[in-house]
Order: C-alpha cells, then sequence, then structure tokens
C-alpha cells in the first residue's frame, strides 16, 4: 500500500529501497534509519554527507520502508522548493513521518527559514518523527535564523560516508548485478579513474552502457566503453536487442 505523500509532480524512485544501497562503510547509519522507521527510537535525525553520498536515496528508502508498514509519511524534496511554497509546510505535523531532503537548500532565504522553524517547533509538540538531510553538518550552515540552527542539531546527527575507490567499484558491480549483466573489476576501475566520482554521476554513466550493450549485443570491454563514452548518441539511437544476455 503506497501513502507516501509528496508534492504534485514529484514522485519516489522505485528503485531506492534499502537492499539497493550499496553500504561501504555506512553499515551503523543504515541501521540507524531501518531503525528510525521499524522502532522509533529516535524523533529526530539529520544526516549530511557530499554529494553522491546517496542522500536522496536513504531518505528514500525510509519512505518506501514507512509504506511497507501503512504509515503515513511525507517526503518534501527542498532542491524543488521553487515548485511550491513555505506554506507546504502547514499541517505537515499531523503525518507520522516526514523525510525533508537537502534541507540546505533554502538556507538563507528567511521566508522559508521562518516557516522551516516553526514546523519544527510543530513536529515537537505533535511527536512527528522527522528526518532531515543536507550536504553540511547543521553548525556548518549559514542560517539567517540562529534558532533553526540550533532546531537542525536536536536529535541524532548522522554523517553518510564517501565511498572508497574499491567501495565504489563493488558499488557499480552490485548496480550492474540489479540490472542483470556483469561488471569487471577492470571495467569499474576504468570508470571511476576517468570519469566523474560522484556515485549518482557513475551510475548514470553505467545506465549509458548497459543500454549501449543491449543494443550493440557487446560485453563492457574498456574498448567498448572507450567507444561508447565518445559517442553516446550513437548507441542511444540503436534499437534494443530482444537478446539480454550478455
Amino acid at each position: 500500500m503506497q501513502i507516501t505523500q509528496l508534492p504534485l509532480g514529484l514522485k519516489l524512485r522505485d528503485d531506492a529501497i534499502f537492499d539497493n544501497f550499496f553500504v561501504g562503510s555506512n553499515e551503523q547509519t543504515v541501521e540507524t534509519l531501518k531503525a528510525f522507521i521499524s522502532k522509533q527510537p529516535e524523533q529526530f535525525i539529520y544526516c549530511y554527507g557530499e554529494l553522491g553520498v546517496g542522500r536522496t536515496h536513504l531518505l528514500q528508502a525510509c519512505c518506501h520502508a514507512a509504506s511497507e508498514k501503512n504509515e503515513t509519511i511525507f517526503y518534501l524534496p527542498l532542491s524543488s522548493y521553487a515548485e511550491f511554497s513555505p506554506v507546504i509546510f502547514e499541517d505537515m505535523e499531523h503525518q507520522r513521518y516526514v523525510c525533508i531532503d537537502d534541507v540546505d537548500a533554502i538556507i538563507g532565504n528567511r521566508v522559508w527559514e521562518e516557516a522551516l522553524f516553526h514546523f519544527y517547533n510543530r513536529a515537537r509538540a505533535n511527536k512527528v518523527s522527522l528526518l532531515v538531510s543536507a550536504r553540511h553538518a547543521p553548525q556548518q550552515l549559514p542560517c539567517v535564523l540562529p534558532d533553526l540552527q540550533s532546531r537542525l542539531k536536536w536529535g541524532l546527527v548522522l554523517e553518510i560516508k564517501t565511498l572508497t575507490d574499491e567501495e565504489k567499484i563493488d558499488a557499480l558491480k552490485m548496480r550492474a548485478a540489479l540490472r542483470g549483466f556483469s561488471l569487471s573489476n577492470d571495467v569499474g576501475n576504468y570508470l571511476i579513474r576517468h570519469y566523474p566520482r560522484h556515485m549518482h554521476d557513475l551510475f548514470a554513466v553505467l545506465e549509458t552502457l548497459d543500454q549501449a550493450s543491449l543494443a550493440a549485443k557487446r560485453k563492457l570491454t574498456i574498448p567498448f566503453v572507450r567507444s561508447v563514452m565518445r559517442n553516446p548518441v550513437n548507441y542511444a539511437n540503436m534499437p534494443a536487442s530482444d537478446d539480454h544476455k550478455r
């Protein structure tokens, strides 16, 4: 039963679940987030980590997990805050869970900061379980309202650590396996050395290579990767093969 609520026009990624997240050195953080949904030991959790560490994946995984429990949850990606207004926080304190992604996107905007500050107070009074994410720790955010900064420090603060190069290769291999093909260590090593190193970007490259591999009926080798990435449009226009064996 899907009872995650989102702003109009937005949706969760179906593949953003805990089972699809490569944990690396974030095992304790992932277990804490799972417990946040299953046991509610913490009312407030603030997760931070640099671009590409999987903050959005983990918040959406919490949403999917809450929906499986038939719990109401509201997911608010503030990276898209220009598409709605601060009144979106009104009555949100009646949700069982709230996940606010990319909170740093509205830092410096007094109107948005005030709306979030007042929501924090209402959430505490109504015992809402609140999960927030940002790129930086709360004390590093240049908040206009010092009181908002103090609210962001409420509860547990968790850092989502960046993967090592070896872990990035393992994460790529895991994603490839989920898509139904294998990725060698050599190709994985080539990808992390020649393309943007954020996992979001590397997964996008892997998706391009997967589609090209299907269309060309080719295994992923370093020469094939070079060929595809020099001119990915050529492969994007090829019809996909019905034979998915690679």
